[in-house]
């Protein structure tokens, strides 16, 4: 975890240099949130801190709670393994995106996926009210309202991300891409475990809704706009506002 975690910092240092050369009026913002740091872990923090900082805490404020976050090193080692590996899955699926340095400065889908890692870890040492503040300056921010007791996994891609809300009882598997506007939503109906259970390398349309406490399989595909509230089997395509399943393609790319 450690060499990956260096290796894509020494990638985005390279092209952090490259581009302060390359676009001169960048460079105080460059300098701040990349050079001047000596580690991902730390230029990760800084940046987070500088975005949600505000009137009655402050980025400085923001940069003890996440160093407190990751004062035990298992954690800090697995936030910054995870950022790693959710910044590397939007480098190799969105087309938009050309470089580890632009998803990292300019995406709020990943800015606001790290910021939740870290109220989730707060929720997890018990600092609930810290965490839901974490919560709501995310959503505030950067309009993504995620739980910081769901649980998501690594190299997950939150493209666009507006209008995103995951419950606090949801649960996200790993290497899945969500668009903007969609919702892991309870039904109104029930309380305690509540919320839809994603499984791995599931991708989900632009303001598709989940409901429930539902499980969708392994690599299904949820098109925009639908609304699923049932459990859907492994490898299932699923399109319309009536969550009609299709017979899948060979195969789909993100």
């Amino acid at each position: 975890d450690q060499k990956f975690v260096c290796s894509v910092w020494d990638q985005l240092y390279k092209e952090a240099t490259e581009t302060v050369i390359r676009e001169p009026l960048l460079k105080p913002l460059i300098d701040e949130a990349v050079l001047a740091h000596n580690s991902f872990g730390d230029s990760l923090r800084f940046r987070l801190a500088t975005k949600l900082g505000g009137r009655l805490l402050h980025s400085n404020d923001w940069l003890k709670v996440f160093a407190e976050a990751g004062n035990d090193g298992k954690n800090d080692a697995a936030l910054q393994r995870d950022a790693c590996q959710d910044l590397i899955a939007i480098l190799k699926r969105d087309p938009a995106c050309d470089s580890v340095l632009t998803a990292f400065l300019f995406f709020k889908g990943y800015k606001a996926l790290q910021s939740y890692r870290f109220s989730h870890t707060l929720w997890n040492a018990g600092r609930r009210e810290l965490a839901h503040l974490c919560q709501s300056r995310i959503s505030e921010v950067f309009s993504v309202d995620i739980h910081p007791a769901a649980r998501i996994g690594r190299g997950v891609m939150l493209d666009h991300a507006t209008g995103l809300v995951i419950g606090e009882t949801a649960v996200v598997g790993d290497d899945c891409s969500f668009l903007h506007g969609v919702t892991l939503g309870g039904t109104g109906k029930v309380t305690g475990d509540r919320h839809p259970k994603i499984g791995n390398n599931v991708v989900i349309g632009c303001n598709a809704s989940i409901l429930g406490n539902i499980v969708i399989g392994d690599n299904c595909k949820i098109g925009s706009g639908t609304i699923v509230v049932k459990s859907m089997p492994p490898g299932t395509t699923i399109v319309g506002t009536a969550g009609r399943v299709i017979e899948p393609k060979p195969t789909m790319d993100h």
